[in-house]
C-alpha cells in the first residue's frame, strides 16, 4: 500500500475570484459593488434620478431600513478592517446611524433617502483612505 504523505501531495491550484480578497483592491471593489447597488442601481424615467436598494427597502417599514443599515453598517467594517482612523470609522457610523434614523419616519424617511446618501459618502471617505495610503488599489476611470 503506497501511501503518499500529505507534504507531498500537489498542491490544487484554487482560482481566486476577483473582489473576494482582503487585499485594499478587493476590499474597495466590494465596497464600491454595494454603494452602487444600495444608492444606484437603477434611474428613475422621468426626473433622472439614481435610486437604489436603499430608497427602496426602506418602503417596507422597519425591515427594509434594518437590512439597508446592516449593509452600510458593512461598509463601515470593511474600512475598519482597512486601518481607517478612529474619527473616520466615527464619521462613518455617524452617517449610517443617521441615515437609519431618518429613514424610518414614515413618508418623510422615503423622501429623505433619495436625496441623503450615506453610502456614497462613506464610500468617498474610503476612497479617500484608499488613493493616500493603499495607492496601488486605486482604480483609473477613462
Amino acid at each position: 500500500m503506497n501511501q503518499t504523505s500529505h507534504a507531498a501531495r500537489p498542491q490544487r491550484l484554487r482560482p481566486e475570484l476577483p473582489g473576494l480578497g482582503n487585499d485594499a483592491a478587493s476590499v474597495r471593489q466590494r465596497v464600491e459593488m454595494l454603494e452602487r447597488v444600495l444608492e444606484r442601481s437603477f434611474t428613475i424615467p422621468g426626473i433622472r434620478r439614481d435610486v437604489g436598494l436603499d430608497a427602496i427597502a426602506g418602503l417596507v417599514p422597519v425591515l427594509g431600513d434594518v437590512l439597508t443599515a446592516a449593509m452600510g453598517a458593512y461598509i463601515v467594517w470593511e474600512a475598519r478592517n482597512l486601518g481607517l482612523p478612529r474619527w473616520k470609522l466615527w464619521r462613518m457610523g455617524a452617517n449610517v446611524a443617521f441615515d437609519t434614523a431618518l429613514g424610518a419616519v414614515p413618508l418623510v424617511g422615503d423622501a429623505f433617502d433619495l436625496f441623503f446618501r450615506s453610502n456614497s459618502r462613506n464610500l468617498k471617505i474610503l476612497r479617500a483612505h484608499l488613493d493616500k495610503h493603499h495607492p496601488e488599489a486605486k482604480v483609473i476611470e477613462g
